[in-house]
Order: C-alpha cells, then sequence, then structure tokens
C-alpha cells in the first residue's frame, strides 16, 4: 500500500526530530509492506527567509495532494520582531483552515518508565496518568476578529472571541466519540461566568451529551481546571475546550507527565490529517544532538492510526519507545540519576532498532 506524506521539517529542531520520524516510518514500511512517499514543503520561519512569507502557495498544494501531514516545529526568536500576520506561527494557523482541521488531539500519558520526571509527588499520580486534550482548532480568540485603536488611553489592541454553535458542536462530539472509546469522561472547560462565547459553549455542550447516555459530563471553569491539573490530574479522562484554554492546558499537562518532549498531536476534521509534536522549535539546542524525537515519533504513531488505519504499525511504534524506555535510554529532558543519556540521533537508532 503507498502513502503520501507531506513533510514540513520547519525551524529549529524541527529538521532533527523529523529525519528521525522519517528513518522509524521507512523502517515500518519495510517490516509491513508499505510504501511511504515523502513529499518537503517550507513553512515557517524558513519559508519567510527563503520566499518571504510564513505559509507559501506551493507548500498549501503540496499539503493538499498528499494523504496526511507530518510537522516538525516552526518559529524561534530570529522571527519575532514580524508583524503578526507575518510570524511562522501564521503558518500553523493557515494549515488548520486550510485542511479544515478543527480538532486537536493530545493525549498527556506518563509512561510508566518515567514517573521519576514527573514534578508531582507519587500519591497525586498513583500509578500512572493518561488524559486527552480535545482542542478546538480554528474559532476562538485566534481567529477572530483583531486590531488596534488610539483610546483616550493611548493606543490598544484587541482579539474578538467568537464562536458559533456548530464550531462547538463538531468539537464536542469528537470529545464524546473519544471518551466512548475511553473511561466514558467528559470535562467541557469554559469560562461561563464571564464569557458569552463560554456560555453558549457550555450550552451546546449540554445539548449534544444528550446523545450520549453514557458519558459522565461536567463542567469547570478554566482557572479551576488549570489548578485541577496539578492537585488532582486522575479525576481527568477526556477534556474539551476552546483554542485558547486548549493551547495553555494542554501544555500543562504535558508537563505533568514528565516531558513536552514526549507528548504527540493529531490535527483532524478534514480529509487530510495533520501530525506534530506538541514542543516547540528550541533553537537554542537546535543543530546540537540534543533534541527529543519521541514526541514527534508517537506523532506519526497517531498518523498510522487516524489516518491510515494502521493499528498494528501505530502499536509497534508505541512498544518500541516503551522497550527503549524500559532500557534505561533518555534524551538529556528526560533522564533521571542512574539514565544513559544520548542523543537524538541515537534515540531515533535504537526504536528503529525495537521495531517488530
Amino acid at each position: 500500500m503507498k502513502y503520501n506524506i507531506a513533510v514540513i521539517p520547519g525551524d529549529g529542531i524541527g529538521p532533527e526530530v523529523v529525519r528521525e520520524t522519517i528513518l522509524v516510518l521507512e523502517k515500518i514500511g519495510e517490516l509491513y509492506r508499505h510504501k511511504f512517499n515523502f513529499t518537503e514543503a517550507l513553512a515557517g520561519g524558513c519559508a519567510i527567509d527563503a520566499c518571504g512569507e510564513p505559509l507559501p502557495e506551493k507548500t498549501l498544494k503540496v499539503c493538499k495532494s498528499s494523504d496526511a501531514v507530518l510537522l516538525g516545529a516552526v518559529g524561534g526568536e530570529k522571527w519575532d520582531s514580524l508583524p503578526g500576520n507575518k510570524r511562522p506561527e501564521q503558518a500553523l494557523l493557515g494549515l488548520r483552515k486550510s485542511l479544515g482541521l478543527y480538532a486537536n488531539l493530545r493525549p498527556a500519558i506518563l509512561f510508566e518508565q518515567l514517573k521519576d520526571a514527573c514534578p508531582l509527588k507519587s500519591e497525586i499520580i498513583g500509578d500512572g496518568l493518561d488524559i486527552c486534550v480535545v482542542r478546538e482548532l480554528t474559532g476562538g480568540i485566534y481567529f477572530g476578529e483583531k486590531g488596534q485603536k488610539n483610546t483616550n488611553f493611548g493606543k490598544s489592541g484587541y482579539d474578538v472571541e467568537i464562536y458559533s454553535e456548530e464550531e462547538v458542536r463538531r468539537i464536542a462530539k469528537d470529545a464524546f466519540e473519544i471518551a466512548m472509546k475511553r473511561d466514558k469522561k467528559v470535562t467541557s472547560v469554559d469560562k461561563a461566568n464571564i464569557l458569552e462565547s463560554s456560555r453558549l459553549w457550555r450550552r451546546v455542550v449540554k445539548e449534544v451529551a444528550v446523545d450520549y447516555p453514557e458519558v459522565t459530563l461536567n463542567h469547570m471553569y478554566v482557572d479551576n481546571a488549570a489548578m485541577q491539573l496539578i492537585r488532582n490530574p486522575k479525576q481527568f479522562d477526556v477534556i474539551v475546550t476552546t483554542n485558547m484554554f486548549g493551547d495553555i492546558l494542554s501544555d500543562e499537562a504535558s508537563m505533568i507527565t514528565g516531558s513536552i518532549g514526549m507528548l504527540p498531536s493529531a490535527s483532524l476534521g478534514g480529509n487530510i490529517g495533520m501530525y506534530e509534536p506538541v514542543h516547540g522549535s528550541a533553537p537554542d539546542i537546535a543543530g546540537k544532538d540534543l533534541a527529543n524525537p519521541i514526541a514527534t515519533i508517537l506523532s506519526a504513531a497517531m498518523m498510522l492510526r487516524y489516518s491510515f488505519d494502521l493499528e498494528k504499525e501505530a502499536y509497534s511504534i508505541e512498544k518500541a519507545v516503551k522497550k527503549v524506555l524500559d532500557q534505561n535510554y533518555r534524551t538529556r529532558d528526560i533522564a533521571s540519576e542512574g539514565a544513559e543519556v544520548i542523543g537524538t540521533k541515537e534515540m531515533g537508532r535504537l526504536i528503529r532498532e525495537a521495531l517488530i
């Protein structure tokens, strides 16, 4: 079977972690007799340098003609002084909008082998954590009206948070469907005591819940949710929330699982899924063979599962990662006392060797 994958290495450590991921996918292809065709494209800061814009039309065409998109990371302080609509992060927003990717799945799993890396007490994490944050991706304040205007207090900036019923309904349905395959609990996070958009959000989520009587739904204000993730994370199964709240809470969830360098994500909704690590471009360690490639490799496993329906192959990657961790190999970001610290390339090599 042949699969066409658009590859966007991006900036910083992106090219390094993507390189190892492609090698893992090629090994999967050999083992399971699949053919993965990779087409590289520019987006983010490197695209700004080469083409003058963060998301060239050529890149969009490559992505739209592919079966899935694998993305490394974009951004870096080099481009921080650019206007908002010219920054590398606009590539992400443009890809999500153009590909209809309204649902971002961010599993936050605490691997048994990395309990020592978790900043929480052992009595809080118990036998481990497994939370799935379902973040709405193409609406809300990131896509609302924005600008600057003169006021009596000088120039002011504004960003409008706006959601339609349909935008909320479709992401809520996804969250309930995912919960049906897990522990059948959904926590909807909003700020309904203050925001009108959150009051609409809460109403629509309640309406969707009627169709899923087996799922327990509870609502939580975002400030309380941020606190509860630290105080008692095991209470959560599936968290569904808005674009901005999900951006923040999923990063928080990632850190309580040991390292942001371990966590993958999938952006779904259209015919073409996009898969990327939760971590950023980390330009300070770029090119030093220090980056953790596991998040990107696990993102590829999600791609095999969600875009290509290759469950056995996805599980093979996940099992290989756990095997390498069982052998006490660690990149610097997840290393604890007594671990054998290795670099990006070596971690990729070991995971490839562990594939079956």
